[in-house]
């Protein structure tokens, strides 16, 4: 159920502001998020080079953001963990292999998607892979 006045329009721009907040703390406190943003960066015009068709564009640059979705998840779990306490507690260190694991699996996506692509592009006859 959603708060009283927090309805419409206004919930839509308090939910922008919380979103903004989350990447600027993930940009300043999560060395892997900024590095996948940069890789992000670099990748794009490379995508856009890479892909011939804008489903092609699409697919290379929603894999992309993927990954950032994973770690943003990654980072939550971490910090939700990191809360409460240093302590060592196995249940604690499994949850963030999880996470850890996940966004692992999010960059093989991207590697055997763009390799794909890139495949279809290099190696394979005009018109083949279509």
């Amino acid at each position: 159920m959603a708060k009283p006045g927090n309805t419409g329009i206004r919930r839509i721009l308090r939910a922008t502001k919380f979103s903004a907040q989350g990447f600027a703390q993930a940009w300043q406190h999560e060395a892997a998020f900024r590095q996948e943003l940069i890789l992000i960066v670099v990748l794009t015009p490379v995508g856009v080079w890479l892909g011939r068709t804008p489903v092609e564009w699409a697919i290379l640059f929603t894999s992309l953001l993927l990954v950032l979705i994973v770690e943003l998840l990654n980072s939550a779990i971490e910090a939700a963990i990191d809360r409460h306490g240093d302590e060592h507690h196995e249940l604690s260190g499994r949850a963030k292999d999880f996470g850890s694991g996940a966004v692992f699996i999010s960059l093989v996506i991207v590697i055997v998607i763009w390799s794909a692509i890139a495949y279809q592009r290099f190696y394979l006859p005009a018109g083949a892979g279509s």
